[in-house]
């Protein structure tokens, strides 16, 4: 059976609640590896709710659905302050990426409090605003970032990563919507331990399956690359 869309392969998936320091409970699904312990976890930041952005956005739902099996990775997904999903809705209200540096720190406190490994950000759109602004704040391996807009992320917060041991990667489509990778070379080119990763093609939402395993390839390449290259194929249910 080919492994597209939304099948999910077997992994143990719970529902989450966390608490943030002002006081909200947030809402979100941890997925880890079926048989053995996690390698690396990602704490995955989704795209701007006010755009329909959550934590079911296709990447981030689909990384839930494949890597703890394929790669061996714990896969936490949260809808962040004000932002509703099939899973339920985050208490609090949307605040333009200025509060939501309270939901990050209590994903990272969950991560601490449990126990997960090695985490990575994996910030998808707005979701790189975040990690941009608040990553470098807490005990991370590394972010990598999916269509990074650099709307709220300022040349500031952009350049504070320059000079810091941990990686990020930065995947930028050669047609997104807001950042293209020729415009991402001058707005990243502080950060010259950056690796920049223009995907021929991409596209803003990374609509299909061919972008989704571009995606995938390239966050695991960067977490645990010994799990290259993903198995595209699943032995058909008996």
């Amino acid at each position: 059976m080919e492994i597209r869309g939304p099948f999910a392969l077997p992994a143990v998936r719970k529902n989450i609640e966390f608490e943030t320091l002002d006081g909200f409970t947030l809402v979100g699904e941890l997925a880890v590896p079926a048989d053995r312990a996690p390698v690396a976890t990602l704490v995955t930041l989704h795209p701007l709710p006010t755009a329909g952005g959550f934590m079911d956005s296709h990447i981030l739902r689909k990384a839930a659905a494949r890597l703890p099996t394929l790669a061996d990775l714990a896969v936490l997904r949260f809808n962040t302050r004000g932002t509703t999903s099939p899973r339920g809705t985050s208490e609090g209200t949307f605040d333009g990426g200025r509060a939501e540096a309270f939901d990050l720190a209590a994903a990272m406190d969950f991560v601490r409090e449990r126990g997960l490994p090695n985490p990575w950000l994996v910030g998808w759109s707005f979701g790189t605003e975040i990690a941009l602004k608040y990553g470098r704040d807490h005990e991370v391996r590394g972010a990598i970032l999916l269509s990074p807009p650099l709307h709220r992320a300022t040349a500031e917060d952009v350049s504070a990563w320059k000079g810091d041991p941990r990686t990020l990667v930065v995947l930028v489509p050669e047609f997104d919507d807001y950042l293209r990778p020729a415009e991402a070379v001058q707005r990243f080119s502080s950060v010259p331990e950056a690796t920049l990763i223009p995907v021929e093609g991409g596209k803003h939402l990374w609509v299909g399956e061919t972008q989704t395993r571009r995606v995938l390839t390239e966050i695991v390449g960067a977490v645990n690359p010994d799990a290259l290259p993903l198995a595209t194929e699943w032995p058909d249910s008996e």
